[in-house]
């Protein structure tokens, strides 16, 4: 038996799965971003809040995905990301709607 636990390549697909995490948040936020920029104030809003959410889940990723910060899966960081995903998801949506209109 071994002394220790050895975790493979684990660490480091962890880390490049934050690291997608990080990049897809990024587009979308970019994507908002772009839609919120037809120059009504309402628009602008929406595309202000997402990048408010797209900081504070980058503050939650980054370590991760670099390395520095703890490598493990659970804890509240991860509902915390998958929230900010869907919210930002939602947040094109709602920019989507309101250019039909």
């Amino acid at each position: 038996m071994s002394a220790g636990r050895d975790p493979g390549l684990q660490p480091e697909r962890t880390r490049l799965a934050w690291r997608r995490t990080a990049l897809a948040l990024s587009l979308v936020t970019a994507l908002v971003v772009r839609l919120g920029s037809t120059g009504d104030p309402i628009d602008a809003l929406i595309a202000g809040v997402a990048v408010l959410v797209w900081g504070a889940a980058l503050v939650l990723c980054w370590p991760r995905g670099t390395g520095t910060g703890p490598a493990c899966t659970g804890g509240p960081a991860l509902p915390l990301v998958a929230l900010a995903t869907v919210g930002l998801a939602l947040l094109g949506v709602l920019l989507l709607v309101r250019g039909l209109w």
